[in-house]
C-alpha cells in the first residue's frame, strides 16, 4: 500500500496575506501539499474588500483600501509581482491627487484597482488553484496526534498537518485549544502579540442610478476638521472606473475617533448618524439609492508585531504560523512581505 506524504495545510483568511501565502505556496510545492483556505466571511478579500449596490451588481464601491501606494524599497524587493499585476490590468496609475493626502516617501508610486481593489486578492486565489470555504469561522486550534484539529463555530471538522492564521493579532488571541498554550509558553511571544493594537472606523458606500451628477469639486479628499468624516472619494472615478451604464458611487471613512466612540453600537444605528453628518459636509449630494455600512473593528495597524518580523511560528510541531499586517503593515507590499516570510518558514519544514 502506498502512503501519502503530502502535507495538507490550512491557510486561515483569504485576505491579501492568505491568497498571496497559497499562491506562493503552491507554485513551489505543487506535488509536496495540499492547501485549504477557510474565510468567516461570505466572499474574499478581507479588508480588501469591494461590495456591490443592492440595486445594480454591476455598481461596486471599495470600503477598505483605497489605493496602493509601492514605495520604492518595495519596488525594487516585489517587482516581478507588481509586474504583473500591472501587466494584467489588475493596477493602473492613480491619475490624481487626493485633497489633503499626507506626503510619502519621495518616489512612491500609487495605483488603483479598475475592477475594485478585491481583484488583487482574486488574482492570487486564482493563479493558487487553491479552494476556498466561505463562512467558515475557526475558533479552535487543538493538537491531536501529530497533526491539528481545527473547528469553526458552524461545526465544521478537520485534522491538518499544519496551520497558517492569517487573522488580525487581537483575534488570534481568543482563538480556542491549544492556540492559547502555544502563544502563553513564549512569554516575548505572548507580550507582542498582545501589544499590537488596531486603529477603527466606519466606512459608508453610497450608490446612485446612472446618470447621476455628484458634482463634487474634487474626486478625493481629506477631511481633517470633521468629527466624524475623515475621507471621500467618488470610487468610481478615483478608479478609472466610468461607464454611462453604471451609476457612480461614494466612499465615506470616518475618523478613527469617532469609530472608536461607536465601536460597539450595531452599525444600523451608526449609519444615520454618519449619513447626517455626510449631509452636513456636502449638501449638494443628492440622496443615494442604496447604502452600504461597514464596520472595520481592525481597521489599519497602529501598533504592529515588535520588529515587524512577517510571521511568528507558534508552534513547531505541528507547524502554528501567525501572519498578516499584524506582523508587517497594512497594505499591499506589506501583506506580500509576510506572505513570503510565512512560505520560507513553511518551506525550512517541509
Amino acid at each position: 500500500m502506498i502512503v501519502s506524504t503530502m502535507k495538507k495545510i490550512l491557510v486561515i483568511g483569504s485576505g491579501m496575506t492568505g491568497a498571496t501565502t497559497a499562491w506562493l505556496l503552491k507554485a513551489v510545492n505543487p506535488h509536496k501539499i495540499s492547501i485549504s483556505l477557510w474565510d468567516k466571511s461570505r466572499g474574499s478579500g478581507g479588508r480588501m474588500a469591494t461590495s456591490r449596490s443592492a440595486d445594480d451588481p454591476q455598481s461596486t464601491v471599495d470600503l477598505g483600501a483605497q489605493y496602493i501606494s509601492i514605495t520604492p524599497e518595495y519596488q525594487q524587493k516585489h517587482s516581478s509581482i507588481h509586474s504583473q499585476l500591472i501587466e494584467g490590468d489588475i493596477l493602473q496609475p492613480l491619475t490624481i491627487t487626493p485633497e489633503g493626502s499626507r506626503s510619502h516617501a519621495e518616489g512612491t508610486c500609487h495605483y488603483v484597482t479598475p475592477g475594485g481593489v478585491s481583484t488583487l486578492v482574486k488574482y492570487f486565489l486564482k493563479k493558487s488553484e487553491c479552494p476556498v470555504e466561505f463562512n467558515q469561522h475557526v475558533n479552535n486550534i487543538s493538537k491531536v496526534d501529530d497533526g491539528l484539529r481545527v473547528t469553526t463555530q458552524q461545526g465544521k471538522m478537520e485534522q491538518f498537518d499544519s496551520v497558517v492564521i492569517t487573522m488580525p493579532a487581537p483575534q488570534l488571541l481568543q482563538l480556542k485549544g491549544d492556540v492559547e498554550t502555544f502563544v502563553e509558553k513564549n512569554t516575548e511571544v505572548a507580550n507582542n502579540l498582545k501589544a499590537v493594537t488596531y486603529s477603527s472606523r466606519y466606512a459608508l458606500g453610497l450608490f446612485y442610478p446612472p446618470g447621476t451628477e455628484l458634482n463634487l469639486p474634487f474626486i478625493c479628499k481629506y477631511f481633517y476638521e470633521d468629527p466624524c468624516i475623515r475621507f471621500v472619494s467618488i470610487d468610481n472615478k478615483k478608479r478609472n472606473s466610468v461607464s454611462p451604464d453604471v451609476g457612480p458611487s461614494l466612499c465615506i471613512h470616518t475618523s478613527v475617533p469617532f469609530g472608536l466612540k461607536h465601536l460597539e453600537e450595531d452599525k444600523e444605528n451608526v449609519q444615520p448618524i454618519i449619513m447626517q453628518h455626510v449631509r452636513s459636509l456636502l449638501p449638494q449630494l443628492p440622496e443615494p439609492s442604496s447604502v452600504k455600512c461597514q464596520k472595520w473593528r481592525f481597521s489599519q495597524v497602529f501598533k504592529e508585531y515588535k520588529d515587524a518580523p512577517g510571521c511568528v511560528v507558534l508552534n513547531e510541531s505541528p507547524l502554528v504560523v501567525a501572519g498578516g499586517d499584524s506582523f508587517s503593515h497594512s497594505n499591499m507590499d506589506g501583506c506580500i512581505a509576510s506572505a513570503k516570510a510565512i512560505v520560507d518558514v513553511i518551506n525550512s519544514k517541509l
